[in-house]
């Protein structure tokens, strides 16, 4: 027996799901001033990320902050430091998508790191007493909420198929064509 066998009706049913999806990528630019005057850059890194999502208009706010740490000779290259700063930051992710019937008042956000912020250029400031530095990020959003959804139900449920199995209209050839590289080894 097939679903198409059966006459449907249909049920709207509300359930938590993700209503809401956003990614931004950004490269953002940072001074840091050293107690000293540089002479030239050993290093640039980024550790102590930290952040949480928060619901803003439109979209999603990333708030964090990351520590800035430079290595650095000074001196004329006769001694090193390492200069560190704090940078407090808020990223605004717009939302692509967002279904228009869901709760806002049951809303949550969250934030994945897609890429940790990371230095990827370092240079003496042009009047050679600060460390400029580039860094890029990018983040992924989501809202989750409760919503609507339509489904297809069989009158009468399953009990009425008498242990019968449905079939899906799918044939013993439809699967030729799957890459078993690809398949998951935990099923």
């Amino acid at each position: 027996m097939t679903i198409a066998d059966k006459q449907h009706q249909y049920r709207e049913i509300i359930t938590k799901a993700v209503c809401g999806k956003g990614r931004k990528f950004s490269t953002v630019t940072h001074t840091v001033t050293p107690p000293h005057q540089p002479t030239s850059i050993l290093g640039a890194w980024i550790i102590n990320h930290q952040y949480e999502a928060v619901r803003s208009g439109d979209g999603i706010e990333v708030i964090g902050t990351y520590d800035i740490n430079i290595w650095y000779s000074y001196s004329k290259n006769s001694q090193t430091d390492v200069a560190k700063e704090s940078v407090h930051y808020v990223e605004h992710v717009n939302l692509s998508y967002v279904d228009p019937k869901h709760r806002p008042s049951t809303a949550e956000v969250s934030a994945d790191v897609v890429q940790e912020p990371n230095c990827v250029e370092a240079n003496i400031s042009t009047n050679g007493s600060g460390v400029v530095i580039r860094v890029e990020r990018e983040f992924s959003v989501e809202l989750v909420a409760e919503t609507k959804v339509c489904v297809a139900v069989l009158p009468g449920g399953c009990g009425d198929l008498d242990g019968k199995e449905l079939e899906f209209g799918l044939g013993d050839n439809d699967f030729e064509d799957l890459d078993p590289d690809l398949l998951d080894d935990e099923l």
